[in-house]
């Protein structure tokens, strides 16, 4: 089995627990806990790839400074290693806010992790993979348009691409040329409501194919998640789960969804699988799944 290389960050997620909600202007509130994962986009997509034994690389930079010691001791724990050479530059983190009722707000700090340079993905064994995860995050930078231009030298690539909360920021001239690539999209309710202008997600699932012609896999947390191929449409159910924060849900989904058509799944059931394993990351503080809990799935491997 070819890998998948994911492209994208690495950072400290620093997790506020407060007691209540977020503070406004001038206000003082408590917190019940704080503390410091490994986290980034393309971390956490990797580490559910990783729980399906799915071979994989990830291509991210790990900067200097205690943010950039901190990533590089935890993947050394993890017997992790990514290609490419330490930027002289610090990395980032990202504050975690959680409020009470288990939803997320994020405060990053972006510094190494997310910038890449043309010459890093001449190190890509090309030979070794056949698949590829990105993020909107990365693309969004000034140095975007060179994960794009990798991707346009390999057309034969399977793209997996995640917009996030910013795909109406990123400049749309790499936004279509990334469309041209036919990615699968993966983006939640609220991103394919607001990027396609359209009423219902169906609407905007169609509309989204119209452009990638792939495709399209839209997460509506409790109700489910949506997929449309070009010929069939259908809401697969979400597994039933207590909210402990939401950190995470979304990477864990899609690098479920990727490894699970690698392994040859079919949509319908990478999709139901992906519901399980996001449930349970929900229900848990942090976007990590650990070991033993992935295991008690029962996901038969």
């Amino acid at each position: 089995m070819k890998k998948v290389l994911v492209i994208g960050s690495t950072v400290v997620d620093v997790i506020i627990d407060l007691v209540d909600h977020l503070p406004k202007t001038g206000e003082d509130v408590h917190v019940r806990s704080q503390h410091m994962s490994l986290g980034g986009c393309a971390y956490n997509v990797s580490d559910s790839i990783r729980h399906f034994q799915v071979p994989y690389i990830l291509f991210s930079p790990v900067g200097t400074g205690v943010y950039g010691y901190f990533v590089r001791e935890e993947l050394k724990k993890r017997n992790i290693s990514t290609p490419i050479p330490t930027p002289n530059q610090d990395n980032g983190c990202c504050y975690c806010f959680v409020e009470s009722t288990g939803e997320r707000t994020f405060i990053s700090y972006h510094g190494a992790e997310y910038l890449f340079k043309r010459e890093w993905f001449e190190l890509v064994p090309l030979e070794e993979i056949d698949t590829v995860y990105i993020c909107g995050l990365e693309i969004e930078e000034v140095t975007g348009e060179a994960v794009i231009e990798f991707l346009e030298k390999n057309p034969k690539l399977n793209i997996f691409f995640a917009p996030g909360p910013r795909l109406t920021i990123i400049n749309p001239d790499l936004v279509e040329r990334l469309y041209r690539l036919s990615p699968i999209l993966h983006l939640n309710e609220t991103e394919a409501l607001e990027v396609s202008g359209k009423a219902t997600v169906a609407e905007a699932a169609a509309h989204l194919y119209g452009k990638t012609h792939n495709t399209v896999i839209v997460t509506l947390g409790e109700k489910g998640c949506y997929y449309f191929d070009g010929e069939n449409g259908e809401t697969i159910p979400a597994v039933p789960t207590n909210q402990i924060d939401t950190i995470g849900a979304g990477d864990s989904h899609i690098g479920s969804v990727i490894a699970c058509l690698k392994r040859g799944d079919s949509l319908h059931q990478a999709i139901e699988k992906a519901n399980l394993v996001s449930s349970r990351v929900v229900g848990a503080s942090g976007a990590l799944l650990s070991d033993d809990d992935f295991v008690k799935l029962n996901l038969a491997l």
